[in-house]
C-alpha cells in the first residue's frame, strides 16, 4: 500500500471517528429541541419524511387488498373513524381537535386529502408510524376492521358533513353525533 493511500485511510478513519464522537456528545448533551411545539430542521423533516413515506411504501407492497365496497363494511369504517381517527384526522365539517393541534408532525387531513393506496393505508393503520402519535391499531383491532376503516377513507374526502354524520350513524346506530369522541367499542 502506498504512503499516499495509507494517509488518505487514515485521514478518512479519524475524520469518521471524530464526526462518531461529536454526534454522541450532542445525542447525550440533551441539547436537541424534542418538544411537540418546535419544528424540526428542514433537512431534518426532508429525511424523516423519506425514510417514513419509502419505508411504509416497501412495507405494504405484499399487501393483498381485499373487496373494499361493501355498504356494511364502510359503514362499520365510518363508525370505527369517527370513534378512533376523526379527532386526528379530520371530519367534514369538524374543526381541528385540540389534541391535533398540538401534534407534531401534524396528522394528514384525511377528509381532505383521503388516501393514495388502499394497501398502504392498512398497514399504516394496522403498524402505526414511530414517533408520530400514530398507533398501531392491529394490536387491538382485527384485519376486518382495518379493512373496514380503509374502505370508509376512499370514501371520506368526497362526504358532505351529512352524509358523514349518516355513515357514522349506519355504522353505529346508537351513535348520536359523530365528534371524533371516542365511542364504545362492540367487539
Amino acid at each position: 500500500m502506498s504512503s499516499t493511500t495509507r494517509s488518505f485511510l487514515l485521514g478518512a478513519i479519524v475524520t469518521l471517528l471524530v464526526l462518531a464522537i461529536a454526534a454522541a456528545a450532542f445525542v447525550w448533551s440533551g441539547r436537541y429541541a424534542i418538544g411537540a411545539d418546535r419544528p424540526h430542521l428542514p433537512l431534518t423533516l426532508a429525511v424523516i419524511d423519506t425514510l417514513r413515506d419509502h419505508a411504509t411504501e416497501t412495507a405494504a407492497q405484499n399487501v393483498v387488498v381485499p373487496e373494499l365496497d361493501g355498504p356494511a363494511m364502510i359503514a362499520e369504517g365510518a363508525a370505527r373513524y369517527a370513534a378512533k381517527c376523526a379527532g386526528c384526522h379530520m371530519a367534514p365539517g369538524k374543526p381541528g381537535s385540540q389534541m391535533r393541534e398540538g401534534l407534531y408532525p401534524q396528522p394528514p387531513d384525511l377528509s381532505a386529502d383521503g388516501i393514495d393506496n388502499p394497501g398502504e393505508a392498512f398497514w399504516i393503520i394496522k403498524h402505526g408510524i414511530k414517533m408520530s402519535a400514530m398507533p398501531a391499531w392491529g394490536k387491538t383491532h382485527t384485519d376486518a376492521q382495518i379493512w373496514s376503516m380503509v374502505a370508509f377513507l376512499q370514501r371520506l374526502p368526497k362526504m358532505t358533513p351529512a352524509q358523514y354524520a349518516e355513515a357514522v350513524i349506519a355504522g353505529n346506530p346508537s351513535a348520536q353525533q359523530p365528534e371524533g369522541q371516542a365511542q364504545p367499542e362492540h367487539r
